[in-house]
């Protein structure tokens, strides 16, 4: 229980930061695509090499696993399409930004912001729903690594830590476009910050009956939501991006790198 409560005091404080850091700095076109790249990869190293493993060594089969895999990432896809909330990308200077617009960003596909007809109320939904399932991912995990050389939950706790600054940031700035005040735009950032640790917290402390037959589908529901969010965040790179092509890949590549370092360090497992 203590690391839940680090952990959620970190996220909150790390989301909060999202929101509030645009309002005093701006980060470049290519520092964006660095972040959400490594991000991506160790997201995608954390579901196929943490939650997946997790799911079926808790006694539930590789097909039930991958069922609830696929039914995470087609409700994940589902959402996205809905709300099209998931767009990180909102440098808004410098000369990486007008390198990037120079040439891939003739394309349909909005890096700048979201969509304004979703409207900052919509994006906010979509990336709470989101975020909730996050704190679900994180509340299961814990319920089940034990004996870890680390701290238990650290991969998942990770990604999550490193992606919800993006978030919020996401939301900052779509409330700032539609002309929303700072007070009102910190009011919303702070609810935001809370969603995940609150998520996290009464899934743990909720389930502790039967957390055993709930547990092998939260993980791998979770990992299939984590999977789309990776592959939302890393295909328009490689569709669209042609500058910096190394650097970002680079990136990815140490976000997974650090997914299989902490596989390393595995804990045992218990039902």
């Amino acid at each position: 229980m203590t690391t839940l409560l680090a952990y959620s005091t970190a996220l909150f404080i790390a989301s909060w930061i999202g929101g509030w850091l645009p309002r005093r700095y701006a980060l470049t076109h290519l520092q964006t695509q660095l972040v959400m790249s490594l991000v991506a990869g160790l997201m995608l190293g954390v579901a196929s090499l943490h939650l997946i493993p997790h799911s079926v060594e808790l006694g539930q089969s590789i097909d039930h696993t991958m069922y609830f895999v696929v039914g995470g990432l087609v409700f994940m896809l589902l959402l996205l399409r809905l709300f099209h909330f998931h767009q990180h990308d909102i440098a808004t200077g410098g000369e990486d930004c007008a390198h990037a617009i120079a040439h891939d960003h003739a394309h349909a596909h909005d890096h700048a912001h979201p969509p304004r007809d979703v409207g900052w109320m919509g994006l906010f939904l979509g990336l709470s729903i989101h975020t909730i399932l996050d704190g679900v991912a994180l509340g299961a995990i814990l319920r089940v690594e034990v004996g870890s050389l680390l701290l238990p939950g650290l991969g998942v706790f990770i990604a999550i830590l490193l992606h919800k600054p993006l978030d919020a940031l996401s939301i900052e700035t779509m409330m700032r476009l539609d002309g929303w005040s700072e007070k009102h735009r910190g009011i919303a950032n702070t609810l935001f910050a809370l969603l995940c640790p609150i998520a996290a917290i009464v899934f743990y402390l909720g389930f502790s009956g039967p957390i055993a037959s709930v547990l092998p589908a939260a993980l791998a529901f979770s990992a299939g939501a984590f999977i789309c969010i990776a592959l939302a965040d890393l295909l328009p790179e490689v569709q669209f991006h042609s500058h910096d092509r190394f650097k970002i890949t680079a990136s990815f590549a140490v976000g997974l790198l650090i997914a299989l370092a902490l596989g390393v360090l595995e804990p045992h497992y218990h039902q």
